[in-house]
């Protein structure tokens, strides 16, 4: 259920282009503190999995694990490729 509601609001989040898709690019912005959320695929690597927890605590924001794999993330992004990290950008008046 839960899984479903975050799903949801990646969905709305593409609509208003607030995503960004990809480790490096999302890694790049979480050291800037530009992001609130990263997501991050069921079967994200271990290695890539690290790095955004630790650049996430030094931003102290959260990092949720989806149920999903990067395939069917892909998907809900409506991307013809995989896609394993996304980060949420800040508001503007943040």
């Amino acid at each position: 259920m839960v899984q479903q509601e975050e799903i949801k609001k990646i969905r709305s989040l593409i609509k208003e282009k607030k995503l960004i898709i990809g480790t490096e690019r999302t890694i790049k912005e979480l050291k800037k503190k530009k992001l609130d959320k990263v997501y991050v695929s069921a079967n994200v690597s271990q290695e890539v999995m690290d790095d955004i927890n630790h650049y996430a605590k030094l931003a102290d924001l959260s990092v949720v694990q989806l149920d999903v794999f990067n395939e069917e993330l892909g998907t809900i992004c409506k991307k013809p490729f995989s896609i394993s990290v996304i980060g949420v950008l800040k508001q503007a008046n943040d």
